[in-house]
């Protein structure tokens, strides 16, 4: 008989990854939140207009083939009570996330202002331009419906683990 944590970890790792995506998903909703409602701002703290951010995703060990799981020998076993188990349940697991994404970071998008032609604006420059920042708000839209329908696609995955583990406890 395998131990309870064993057991339970095994059975919550797909909502685990599910999890993983909630907060990766609700990261980009709120980077395109900021990007959209700054959309104006001309002058920031530095003096130059706002700089849309973008969210980089990275996915758990890289280069890592989902065969390669059931082939991996780097787990210890030990035995009690005649059965047998990993000697540290999840140390492994917990340290080097094998599936799911995370946020890796959140940088400046490196494209150029937008100039706009407006000479009575207070930051227009001596030839009546304003630097307006790097933002187009349909494709910051694209971005949050994207974002949110695979938000959704995560919950009802989450929803789903949820409904097997329940059921499985029926058992």
């Amino acid at each position: 008989m395998l131990p309870t944590a064993y057991v339970s970890r095994s059975l919550f790792s797909s909502m685990g990854i599910s999890a993983q995506g909630l907060s990766v998903q609700r990261t980009r909703m709120n980077t395109v939140s900021e990007n959209l409602a700054n959309v104006d701002t001309t002058r920031t703290e530095d003096g130059t207009p706002y700089r849309r951010k973008i969210v980089q995703i990275e996915r758990g060990r890289q280069g890592e083939q989902f065969a390669d799981v059931f082939q991996d020998p780097r787990i210890e076993m030990a035995e009690s009570a005649n059965a047998h188990f990993p000697a540290q349940p999840f140390r492994h697991i917990m340290d080097h996330p094998r599936f799911g994404t995370h946020v890796r970071d959140i940088i400046e998008d490196p494209s150029p202002f937008r100039m706009v032609f407006d000479p009575a604006h207070p930051d227009a420059n001596s030839e009546g331009y304003v630097a307006m920042p790097n933002i187009n708000p349909v494709q910051e839209m694209i971005d949050l419906i994207t974002a949110s329908r695979s938000y959704e696609a995560n919950v009802t995955a989450l929803n789903t683990a949820k409904d097997m583990v329940r059921n499985a406890l029926r058992i």
